[in-house]
């Protein structure tokens, strides 16, 4: 009898178990953008999570948690009950960059603190003149930087951005000695840019797209190729065999989520990203989708990870 009643008590635990995992979501999730509201990112981030609310049929609910270039948002998710219900929308600036140039304030590691769900864009990062500036391609640029020392400021987003190993990139190259001017943001560079305080910045595609249009800015060399901006040139394309740092968006939850999460999750936003109407949706925000699975997105962490790593030692940024 003892032995009967043992037996039933495991195959109810099972089901029990198999029903939890099934019902996975039960309730709303939450998405952390640690970024401010308003930007291409957070506007794709809002974009994906309406039909990914569909998909899951629960709601997504964005909330943005801005601070320290997006460590404060990213860390928030870190630190968070592994459960599935909170997931954070991040990109490699805060997740890779910071945390290698400011341990201190992104207290975390990107390579085990986090489960990939997926890359969900990309934005190329772009090197940027005003229309009317005297030098049109880079190694004019470079040129005009080699007679005139100090007199080519870049602007970039931020001390340790993107935009700022970009650069460090462009000198390694070209010799030209390009001093970077970082800012608070993008918007704040594009401005300053716009208003002669700088010769030229380096950001992601997402937030000049308008003034590429209009030929209020010229596109000089970009990261990567992309469709509406067909003249602007690549690196490769220059003839270098190094590639600029673009910026990637992913969606991660904490370490250690049960693998009913990820079921649950993966395919669903594989669905979501890979979408004919949210592509069309996101493209004129300078966002290009390009999913990838988690390990592909973590092999590609690993290796951006030793790049910078060994970018920011060779340039005295750590010791």
């Amino acid at each position: 009898m003892k032995i009967a009643l043992k037996a039933c008590a495991a195959l109810l635990l099972a089901a029990a178990t198999q029903i939890h995992a099934q019902d996975y979501p039960r309730g709303s999730v939450t998405l952390v953008i640690p970024l401010a509201p308003g930007d291409a990112t957070d506007t794709s981030a809002r974009a994906i999570a309406d039909e990914l609310s569909r998909e899951l049929r629960v709601a997504i609910v964005p909330v943005n948690r801005p601070g320290a270039g997006g460590a404060l948002g990213t860390e928030l998710v870190v630190k968070s009950k592994p459960d599935g219900y909170t997931i954070v929308l991040t990109n490699n600036a805060s997740l890779v960059f910071r945390s290698i140039l400011d341990p201190k304030t992104a207290n975390y590691n990107p390579l085990t603190d986090l489960t990939p769900l997926g890359l969900a864009m990309r934005s190329p990062s772009i090197l940027a003149v005003r229309g009317d500036a005297p030098y049109k391609t880079l190694s004019q640029i470079a040129e005009h930087a080699k007679k005139n020392p100090g007199s080519v400021r870049i602007g970039t987003a931020g001390a340790g951005s993107v935009g700022d190993f970009c650069v460090l990139t462009l000198n390694s190259l070209t010799g030209a000695g390009l001093t970077t001017v970082p800012f608070t943001g993008a918007s704040p560079a594009v401005t300053a840019l716009l208003g002669g305080h700088v010769e030229g910045v380096v950001l992601a595609l997402g937030t000049m797209t308008g003034h590429l249009r209009s030929g209020t800015l010229l596109g000089i060399v970009i990261s990567s190729g992309y469709p509406d901006f067909p003249d602007i040139p690549t690196l490769s394309e220059l003839g270098y065999s190094e590639k600029l740092f673009g910026v990637w968006v992913g969606f991660f939850a904490p370490a250690g989520v049960p693998a009913e999460v990820t079921r649950a999750l993966v395919p669903a936003l594989e669905r979501v990203i890979k979408s004919p109407a949210i592509g069309a949706k996101l493209r004129p925000l300078g966002m290009l989708m390009d999913y990838s699975p988690p390990e592909k997105l973590l092999a590609e962490i690993r290796d951006e990870h030793r790049r910078v790593s060994e970018i920011a030692a060779k340039s005295g940024l750590i010791k």
